[in-house]
């Protein structure tokens, strides 16, 4: 299989790499995996290599990049530890897949089963409910030829029911108790959760919402401005990912 990796077309820093490389630029979908990195790095001292590429160009449809993820999308994560080197696409199993390979403290994840399945619900639910909206919504707001009004209608109201349902899960709406993160007991812990969350939700601005409809959402905005204020989230969405 290593053979059918990689090709004459692959970039050198892909192939050549060592240990863990990343494919990336830094899209919403793209800061998810950053930003664990980041976070691992400071706990465990975790070392990767990065290749940043730029997908306005369609480089991801390219077949050196389709031999790695056949959906073109970033990011892509290689373990080159594996024999042979064994790649990861869809963010929220690389997300899964770094817990479980360089986070053996679960210090972004759960030891505890109740918990843990917790916080994969609620990655999920952003995973196939959160981004494909927000997504869409962003699509046909800012990219579609042709204004539609009835799909930028739908894709809007449906990404604010999803801020919605963040918003009752953190307010405590049903519970009587107001939470910081999306899993774990009590007032939860910052987990894989926010990280495969947030940097979609931290848009709304740019992506066409007005203060006026984030009003509604509270506790959602104070656990955006939460996890923007952790160094390892500032660095995974900063210039060491701009494209050069």
């Amino acid at each position: 299989m290593a053979d059918k990796l990689y090709i004459d077309e692959t970039p050198n820093e892909v192939k050549n790499a060592k240990g863990l490389h990343l494919i990336t630029q830094s899209t919403p979908n793209g800061q998810k995996v950053q930003i664990l990195l980041e976070e691992l790095a400071l706990v465990y001292g975790t070392e990767w290599t990065t290749t940043v590429i730029n997908i306005g160009t369609n480089e991801q449809k390219k077949e050196w990049f389709l031999r790695l993820n056949p959906n073109g999308r970033i990011p892509v994560i290689i373990d080159n530890t594996q024999s042979p080197p064994f790649p990861v696409m869809e963010t929220s199993a690389e997300l899964l897949y770094l817990l479980k390979f360089a986070d053996k403290d679960d210090t972004f994840g759960f030891k505890d089963e109740l918990e843990r399945n917790q916080c994969l619900q609620w990655l999920f639910f952003w995973h196939g409910s959160g981004a494909p909206y927000l997504g869409q919504f962003n699509h046909f707001l800012q990219y579609a030829p042709e204004k539609i009004e009835y799909a930028t209608n739908r894709y809007r109201n449906e990404t604010l029911r999803v801020f919605g349902v963040l918003e009752i899960h953190l307010s405590g709406k049903y519970t009587g108790e107001p939470r910081e993160y999306l899993a774990g007991n009590g007032k939860g812990k910052y987990s894989v959760a926010d990280i495969g969350t947030w940097p979609w939700v931290k848009g709304w601005e740019r992506i066409g919402f007005t203060k006026d409809d984030m009003s509604q959402f509270p506790h959602l905005l104070k656990w955006v401005d939460r996890i923007a204020e952790r160094p390892a989230v500032k660095t995974g969405c900063g210039e060491k990912y701009n494209l050069k």
